[in-house]
């Protein structure tokens, strides 16, 4: 753990800049609801104005103080808060959270106000926390340093389910307390609460890795806008995960005019959010939308084992809420597989008829009775074939409640994979204390439901992340050449780029006029596909500019006169360099094979259901390049749209080793070469299995330099 945030988040003194006794302002909320809660170090009220405040010795400076300070909090006007850190760092204090408002996040500051704290940081070797953070709260320590009322009296919250802690690491002050006031009403437990403000000095990754390795804190909820440096923020995520720790993450902040402006239908089916999504799930951190999912995944993560894999029992004595739940978990992408005839024979033995001893389990008010529901869930917990059991009930019996804790309790200690708890109805006091008691996190929704049985399962199937970023080594000088100059490529020029680099593209001619048709259709081949090629036409089939099938000379004239006179009328001002002749490739199924490069994660690889109606589907799985033929593979399967290259209604298998072998070898280009913004093939027709596949389109961007 580092030393330097250790002190700042559990000093053993504290100066308060700008302190007052008036408690309805930020500067009064400091001082009183560090003693409020029981901070038993020093505090030290800076402020000229005052000669003492609330019974302590007010000092005009921190010069005057004396003594040594592990931590000033800043609340002064903007411009008084540079002069306040120098005097600062004179008098030895290592650490600040700064409080104030007015720099980048203010058009109106002054220029460069927060780059010259950061460069008092970087001078001087003060850690700084902000501008304009809300500061933290240390609960463990008993460390108030923040002004927000949700720490105005820690003690208010639900039952406790568990003992271990989460930290908070947010990038917007009010949500990370937020987070902390309504997990305490779930029952959660916390360590610390960082509000990272501005992050002139310290940023999100650095409070992330200290919670990575700090003892007192056993999960890590991140609320995060953007990532100021990504090599910190991963190697926090592998300390984490070396350390056992779950991580939720709710990413905001979508930069929608970055996809608005890309080319590539790929940008528009995913946005660039996807690429954060592809750098948790490579990273194994949990995603959620929202804050009242995070915490249930994150509760459901803390008070279980990782899921050995994704097949989910579901037991309850609703039917209807039995269904619900398999729809919510199937959607989710839960398997609930039917179970053995073995264990549904047990069953049989102590519910009715009327029950149903299949998946989902209906055991029926009367088999919950007498100790029915935990009869039963032991015996899913015994099942190999099933990895998480999931409890749907009723809780909102004020005065009884079907689960016994005691034993429920026992069987949760006992336990060697997940059971989760869902509440179809509002759950009573008496339902939260006894679930609480019992170190179960009673789940609120279906789609908490599936969210948690979701993360625990990918939890179990995730290795470790990488150790390092991936390398690759560059591109051939052919192919670094035809990259030389930025915008878009066309269609010929895109393909010329993967042929250098090794990757098959279909046989083809480029015609800059009609009498030259016959000489290119020979040397290609009927039957021909033709399309127009132009840099001011991304794409083609919008235009009218691509004609299939064509079988002979005749039809040749008449597609290629069409094809021009279409992008004509398409695009008036576009230069027109041709038509391309391409030999038609065998059928197959179509899939979008792209890479995008996000502007914080960097290259992202796509793969979906691909050809003109690929943005109609919107069925895409994203990771961060590069990826290899295994990654490669799972990321096809993980399609709605699988079935379709595995064999669907009697049409043979699709060759998918070779369009696992194209995605790895598409997401290694990328990584080669930073000119590459988008690259994407579509459609790439996948053929039957052992006869390849052939990249019928490619478009690609190249970066400014």
């Amino acid at each position: 753990m580092s030393a330097s945030l250790t002190s700042l988040l559990a000093p053993g003194s504290i100066a308060i800049i700008g302190a007052s006794p008036e408690r309805t302002r930020i500067r009064g909320a400091l001082l009183h609801l560090l003693r409020a809660n029981g901070y038993a170090g020093r505090i030290y009220p800076i402020n000229p104005s005052y000669p003492e405040i609330d019974g302590l010795r007010c000092y005009p400076d921190v010069a005057a103080v004396g003594g040594p300070v592990d931590l000033a909090l800043v609340a002064i006007p903007a411009e008084a808060v540079l002069p306040a850190l120098e005097q600062c760092a004179a008098a030895g204090i290592r650490n600040a959270v700064v409080i104030s408002s007015g720099f980048a996040e203010d058009t109106a500051a002054a220029p460069d106000l927060q780059g010259r704290i950061a460069a008092l940081a970087r001078r001087t070797g003060m850690r700084i926390c902000g501008p304009n953070a809300e500061g933290f709260y240390n609960e463990p320590a008993r460390v108030t340093a923040t002004f927000s009322p949700a720490v105005e009296d820690p003690a208010v919250g639900g039952p406790a389910v568990s003992s271990r802690r989460i930290g908070v690491v947010a990038q917007s002050g009010g949500i990370g307390f937020a987070l902390y006031n309504r997990g305490r009403a779930l029952g959660l437990s916390f360590s610390s609460i960082v509000s990272t403000g501005n992050e002139a000095d310290l940023s999100a990754a650095d409070f992330f890795r200290h919670m990575a390795e700090d003892p007192e804190t056993d999960g890590v909820l991140l609320f995060i806008e953007s990532i100021r440096d990504l090599p910190a923020f991963r190697a926090a995520a592998r300390a984490a995960a070396s350390a056992g720790k779950p991580v939720v993450a709710i990413k905001v902040g979508g930069t929608e005019a970055g996809s608005a402006a890309a080319a590539s239908h790929t940008a528009s089916m995913t946005g660039w959010q996807a690429g954060y999504e592809a750098l948790f799930r490579q990273l194994g951190i949990g995603a959620a939308s929202d804050l009242d999912e995070a915490l249930s995944v994150m509760g459901a993560l803390i008070t279980n084992p990782p899921a050995r894999g994704d097949r989910v029992a579901i037991l309850t004595v609703s039917g209807g809420a039995g269904a619900l739940a398999a729809d919510s978990l199937s959607l989710a992408g839960l398997q609930v597989p039917a179970l053995s005839a073995a264990t549904q024979a047990r069953i049989r033995d102590f519910i009715p008829s009327y029950g149903t001893a299949r998946n989902p389990v209906d055991l029926t008010a009367q088999g919950a009775q007498g100790g029915g529901t935990l009869r039963a869930a032991n015996l899913l917990l015994d099942d190999d074939d099933i990895d998480i059991v999931v409890i749907v009930t009723s809780l909102a019996n004020p005065h009884r409640v079907t689960l016994d804790g005691t034993d429920l309790g026992a069987l949760v200690a006992a336990r060697r994979k997940p059971v989760l708890v869902h509440s179809y109805t509002l759950p009573s006091p008496l339902g939260l204390a006894t679930m609480a008691g019992a170190g179960v996190a009673v789940l609120r929704s279906m789609g908490f439901l599936a969210a948690a049985a979701r993360a625990l399962a990918r939890t179990g199937a995730a290795g470790s992340p990488p150790d390092e970023d991936r390398q690759d080594e560059g591109l051939p000088d052919e192919a670094v050449a035809l990259l030389g100059t930025a915008g878009p490529l066309t269609e010929p020029a895109a393909k010329a780029v993967l042929a250098a680099c090794g990757i098959e593209t279909p046989p083809s001619r480029l015609v800059r006029d009609e009498a030259a048709l016959d000489a290119a259709a020979e040397a290609v081949g009927y039957p021909l596909a033709a399309k127009v090629v132009s840099p001011g036409i991304a794409h083609k089939t919008e235009a009218g500019g691509v004609r299939l099938g064509i079988a002979g000379p005749d039809a040749l004239r008449e597609a290629y006169r069409g094809i021009r006179a279409a992008a004509a009328r398409h695009a008036p001002d576009a230069a027109i360099e041709g038509v391309l002749l391409e030999r038609m490739a065998p059928g197959g199924v179509e899939v979008i094979v792209s890479v995008l490069r996000d502007p914080a994660v960097g290259p992202v690889v796509t793969v979906g259901a691909g050809g003109t109606q690929a943005e109609i589907w919107r069925d895409t799985v994203h990771r961060i390049a590069p990826v290899d033929e295994g990654e490669a593979a799972a990321m096809l399967g993980e399609l709605r749209s699988f079935p379709l290259l595995a064999g669907f209604r009697g049409a043979p298998p699709a060759d998918a080793a070779a369009l696992a072998h194209l995605v790895a070898r598409l997401s290694r280009l990328a990584v080669a070469s930073p000119r590459i913004a988008e690259l994407e093939l579509n459609p790439v027709i996948v053929h039957p299995e052992g006869r390849g596949c052939t990249i019928a389109d490619a478009l690609l961007v190249v970066a400014s330099a």
